[in-house]
């Protein structure tokens, strides 16, 4: 083979990457293209079980039922509340509020969008971490030196009016159905704000305030926040074990909302362990990010997750990113900081975050680590 014909397969091959694993699957491959394969320490471990799909005895997170933090109950819901994210990072939120029409909507036409055919997927395919809308593969395609199993389609959801025409229009009423999603959801993370404000002790939601004090007036803010709302991808692999849908990572904003279907996938580190998450039909899991861990001063910790794949079943899932509006920045909270508890992170804010993982590939918690002050 001649070098000009070496480097047209070598581009050619890129290329192909590229255009996602589900035009990979589309193509009927039958093994994991180099690009996509781990180092050998990097591998999950996966059960002949779990590339079965088959349920596995895995870890039933905190489940916070929502209605019950509304009602009479509320103070004992709190401090469930308070142990779930000090404790774990996760939780599931059951009874949130939201029709079950609204949640499995949102499925259905994430599921008919990378059901498009390819031409139409790529209309959407861009570099720009900015755009209102972006159709892309891996984690960062651009620096990731390992590809992982995942194609996402990633919808800026704020301010809604300016972006909403961006999205896509097909299938026909992804717009609206999205964008019913997007305000739901951007609801339920207002009233989780405030419930977790509540277990730090910074609000009293039961005092009568005259003014307004430097934690409602971040509270107010997350009205006007950043939303950022990805849809996943994950399709069938055709060797699971050699590959990741997602890497090790935590989340940047301050709450993430995930909506999975009922394909597991989902692990956490837990207790030095990676551990399977188990699906709740019609609930949320609910992970701190990297704002709330700087927020809270290190009280609430962002935990690192990753995505299994397996060779059987497509996976839907749908994350809902919050925090506060892009150029705001976030620091530790005044009330948490004191002489036996000193201020652990310097301010961020959502650029400074896009900033970093543009210029290198991301791994694990850098970003948060880049952060912190001792």
């Amino acid at each position: 083979m001649s070098p000009a014909m070496a480097v047209m397969t070598v581009e050619n091959e890129e290329s192909q990457y590229q255009n996602g694993v589900k035009r990979l699957y589309e193509n009927g491959i039958s093994k994991v293209p180099s690009k996509y394969v781990l180092p050998v320490l990097e591998r999950p471990s996966i059960t002949k079980q779990q590339q079965a799909n088959i349920p596995q005895n895995n870890l039933k997170l905190p489940i916070i039922d929502f209605q019950e933090l509304q009602g009479p109950n509320r103070a004992q819901v709190l401090q469930s509340l308070a142990n779930a994210c000090e404790n774990f990072g996760f939780f599931q939120l059951v009874n949130h509020g939201i029709r079950s029409d609204v949640v499995s909507n949102m499925i259905q036409v994430g599921t008919e969008f990378f059901d498009l055919p390819f031409e139409e997927r790529a209309k959407y395919m861009s570099s720009d971490m900015r755009a209102p809308v972006r159709y892309g593969t891996s984690f960062n395609q651009t620096k990731d030196k390992v590809f992982c199993w995942r194609d996402f389609l990633k919808l800026i959801c704020h301010p809604l009016p300016d972006v909403l025409p961006h999205w896509p229009s097909s299938p026909v009423d992804m717009r609206n159905l999205a964008a019913t999603y997007a305000k739901e959801t951007k609801h339920l993370f207002l009233m989780l704000m405030e419930a977790i404000f509540e277990t730090l002790g910074l609000v009293d939601s039961s005092a009568a305030k005259k003014n307004m004090t430097e934690e409602d007036e971040v509270l107010k803010e997350f009205e006007n926040g950043s939303q950022l709302m990805v849809v996943n991808c994950y399709p069938p692999c055709p060797e699971p074990d050699l590959t990741l849908g997602m890497p090790p990572h935590s989340d940047y904003g301050f709450l993430t909302l995930l909506l999975q279907d009922e394909v597991e996938g989902l692990q956490i580190q837990f207790q030095d362990k990676w551990v399977t998450v188990d699906p709740i039909s019609n609930s949320f899991v609910v992970n701190i990010g990297d704002h709330l861990e700087i927020f809270s001063n290190g009280k609430y910790k962002s935990v690192l997750h990753r995505v299994l794949v397996n060779s059987r079943k497509n996976r839907i899932s749908v994350a809902s990113l919050h925090s506060l509006p892009f150029m705001r920045s976030v620091g530790p909270s005044p009330k948490l900081v004191d002489e036996s508890n000193p201020r652990r992170y310097k301010e961020t804010n959502f650029a400074s975050f896009l900033e970093y993982i543009s210029s290198r590939e991301p791994k694990k918690k850098n970003f948060l680590e880049s952060r912190k002050l001792t």
